[in-house]
């Protein structure tokens, strides 16, 4: 897919499975298990899916998934698999080497989206992207090095604290314009400062959906997780923007869904639906 003077394209970085009922929130399992039936521990399959952005000199990576520093007991708790496929192979496959990354949007630190940015060399973590600059919310930065009790396991600091030593990160204030045509939103409602990339070139727009929309199966307003730090926040999150995303014409780009890559949206009786789905 073009957008401007950027090409961009979807990256498989593996599968992994989480429980269904904390995916749904207060979604009843009659219902969500429909569209993603579980594993014999209630696991759903999901994708750990990145955007690869080309153009105007950048080669920029937003999110690189769950990465590869993971013992057998973790593998297991959350079915990594990554026979699917992989980061490096599908950055190979899209021909290119890591080091040819100027740049990783960081949508939040949560393993599952910020893993593969560092890997395990002679026991200690290093960086993957060794000549990018790594960007990501200060607020959420700042979150990450005191969470709470209930998202405390979702930030692994083998994942970023290198970066953060090695002077690779750059802290980002609020909503703006990372680059010509790419800003970010900026959501709170799955966690503090959650930062969703937005590419247009004024007549064609992809919104990176991230944890705010995390699969096809959640674009109706009460599917919110159950992960989620503030889900009414989220609730008001999803009622301000898939409104402005249906009557644009935004491709919503999903993170998590383990076959519907992007789609548009058109309105319901019931509110919010695919209109096309897409992929590339």
């Amino acid at each position: 897919m073009t957008i401007g003077p950027y090409e961009l394209t979807s990256i498989e970085t593996g599968r992994f499975a989480l429980d269904g009922g904390a995916m749904f929130g207060v979604v009843p399992w009659v219902f969500w298990s429909r569209t993603n039936p579980p594993d014999e521990r209630q696991r759903i399959t999901l994708a750990a899916r990145c955007l690869l952005i080309r153009g105007n000199g950048r080669t920029i990576l937003v999110d690189n998934g769950n990465g590869d520093k993971w013992n057998a007991k973790l593998k297991d708790i959350y079915r990594l698999d990554t026979e699917h496929s992989e980061l490096h192979r599908s950055l190979a496959a899209a021909g290119v080497a890591p080091e040819e990354v100027t740049d990783v949007i960081l949508t939040h630190l949560h393993f599952d989206h910020a893993g593969g940015s560092t890997r395990m060399v002679n026991g200690s973590p290093e960086p993957v992207f060794v000549n990018a600059v790594h960007h990501v919310q200060r607020a959420h930065w700042e979150c990450s090095q005191d969470p709470t009790d209930r998202d405390r396991a979702s930030f692994m600091k083998d994942d970023f604290m290198v970066l953060k030593e090695r002077g690779m990160l750059r802290f980002v204030e609020g909503e703006q314009e990372l680059f010509p045509g790419i800003s970010v939103l900026v959501c709170n409602g799955h966690t503090t400062a959650q930062q969703l990339p937005k590419i247009t070139d004024g007549s064609t727009t992809l919104l990176f959906l991230c944890d705010l929309v995390p699969t096809a199966s959640h674009i109706p307003f009460p599917y919110v997780m159950g992960y989620d730090l503030r889900p009414l926040t989220t609730l008001e999150e999803k009622k301000r923007i898939l409104p402005r995303a249906e009557k644009e014409g935004w491709v919503l780009f999903f993170e998590h869904d383990p076959e519907t890559v992007a789609v548009t949206l058109k309105r319901t009786e019931k509110g919010y639906g695919i209109d096309r789905t897409l992929t590339f």
